[in-house]
């Protein structure tokens, strides 16, 4: 098989430690499939595997493909990867094992859905990642539902901005914390109280709250356990909640990290398709450039 171009790092840094390397493509195991990766993105736990910060990878695992999501084309399916053909476009998250800084890259099938039609790849490599860990947040874990009340700490990020957008398609009541600059930004997503958390404190407009969903951690979190109601949730992707706290204030909370799981990519994709929901990408880089992002 013709070799292909993957950008790696062989030691932890900056920028300047990643590197174009001319590598043999892995092979889709069983239930594996080989996609020819049109688009991948780019999220924050690329720049914390590339420090050398991310728990997860360490040097034993080095070289190391970044990249945790693609949008492509599957060009080779495992024996038991049967959900899918070869020539479908699809989209989906790559293992802890990296390799989306790639032309072509193995995931497995349980990662992936289908590609919604309407959708380009930039777009559609922008939702994997960022969108499973707003929907397992939302759902999974703070098994947020209609007519309930969440409170979106940084709804504007990566993550944020699929909380809100989620949120308020499934019919809860929505407010987010934002800066100054990306309040616009926030109501047009559909956010019911949009709070600018440089010149308001968030406690002044939000109470009673179903669920806070914390994307911010510090001073933030603390503040906010009194603004749930008994029996609600905080919800984290940043560090363990107290639950001396949680049990203070009677109710749960816990972190959580993101799984990939194509049936949830699915829903995600119908939501898109019904323009209940619009990723937003702020920046595109050709392969080339992926050293300078």
């Amino acid at each position: 098989m013709t070799a292909i171009r993957e950008f790696r790092i062989h030691r932890f840094g900056g920028p300047e430690v990643l590197q174009a390397d001319e590598v043999e493509p892995s092979l889709p195991d069983a239930s594996q499939v080989l996609v020819a990766v049109k688009a991948a993105s780019v999220n924050p736990v690329d720049f914390k595997i590339r420090n050398g910060k991310y728990p997860a990878v360490k040097e034993d695992r080095l070289p190391y493909t970044l990249g945790r999501d693609v949008s492509g084309v599957v060009e080779k399916c495992g024996a038991q990867a049967t959900a899918f053909k070869v020539g479908d476009e699809v989209f989906g998250m790559v293992g802890i094992n990296g390799g989306g800084y790639a032309e072509k890259a193995v995931l497995d099938q349980k990662g992936l859905a289908r590609k919604p039609a309407a959708l380009d790849d930039v777009h559609a490599a922008a939702i994997p990642l960022a969108g499973q860990t707003a929907w397992q947040g939302l759902f999974r874990h703070g098994q947020l539902k209609a007519g309930q009340s969440v409170l979106i700490h940084g709804g504007s990020g990566g993550v944020g901005h699929f909380a809100v957008q989620f949120a308020k398609a499934k019919g809860a009541r929505v407010l987010t914390t934002v800066s100054t600059d990306n309040v616009n930004f926030a109501r047009s997503l559909g956010a019911d109280v949009v709070i600018d958390y440089k010149t308001q404190r968030f406690e002044d407009h939000a109470s009673d709250l179903d669920m806070v969903f914390d994307l911010i951690d510090g001073e933030t979190r603390e503040r906010s356990w009194p603004l749930l109601k008994r029996g609600g949730v905080l919800v984290s992707t940043l560090t363990d909640p107290s639950q001396d706290k949680a049990k203070q204030h009677g109710v749960r909370a816990l972190r959580y990290t993101v799984e990939a799981d194509g049936a949830e990519l699915a829903e995600i994709a119908e939501l898109v398709t019904a323009g209940k929901v619009k990723p937003h990408v702020a920046k595109t880089f050709s392969l080339e450039r992926a050293p300078r992002r």
